[in-house]
């Protein structure tokens, strides 16, 4: 099974993904996670990876499609894979599409979570997590049992900047400017998938199981 994973951030494509990988045996692939693995083991393309971060530029296409297209030829990617954060523009999804046809495959589906942005703005502000022991907790979803307080050590919760309205809003809208012209493009190739991401995370999941087993 191979499949490309899209949604917004906060949609919970991260716990899905682990589910997803779990039960059809195939490695999770996170772009973030390729690049940190090249960069500390200095391959040539983690170096020039590099060259591009610490300058605050995004790494070019060509280096990016470079560094998925080595992972994906290692041995334990011979039963599929899900791609997460990868391809992100129209150019790396032909990329993608050429490197599997050359080796006789190609991918099973593009799975979008399909969350509203009013949905993701009260599930990402909501949070709150304690900046001694790490605990999340969530002011609608998962309060703590005091007010603003860790249930397990009474430190004082934070809201991290990633969660504040003004960011998250921005990056919401970076992603339907990156992602819109990629959900198009699978569209096209009828080959996108689209599931409700607003369901319970076991309901969401068996949604996703009776999707990709209906793709061939």
């Amino acid at each position: 099974m191979k499949i490309i994973l899209l949604g917004p951030p906060g949609a919970g494509k991260g716990t899905q993904a682990k589910l997803i990988s779990e039960k059809y045996v195939i490695p999770h692939i996170s772009t973030g996670d390729i690049f940190r693995k090249n960069i500390s083991e200095k391959t040539p393309l983690g170096i020039e990876a590099k060259r591009y971060i610490d300058n605050g530029q995004l790494v070019p296409d060509e280096v990016t499609i470079g560094i998925v297209k080595d992972r994906l030829s290692m041995d334990d990617c011979e039963n599929g894979f899900l791609l997460d954060g990868f391809p992100r523009t129209a150019m790396q999804a032909d990329a993608l599409d050429s490197f599997l046809n050359d080796n006789g495959q190609k991918i099973n589906t593009a799975l979008l979570i399909d969350v509203p942005k009013e949905f993701i703005l009260e599930r990402m502000t909501g949070r709150r997590v304690c900046p001694s022991c790490g605990a999340s907790y969530h002011i609608k979803f998962n309060p703590p049992k005091v007010e603003m307080k860790c249930d397990i050590c009474n430190n004082s919760l934070i809201q991290r900047k990633d969660d504040t309205e003004s960011t998250v809003k921005e990056r919401l809208d970076v992603y339907d400017k990156q992602t819109q012209p990629l959900i198009q493009y699978y569209k096209d190739q009828n080959n996108l998938s689209v599931v409700n991401g607003t369901g319970e995370i076991n309901e969401v999941f068996g949604d996703i199981c009776n999707i990709l087993g209906a793709v061939k």
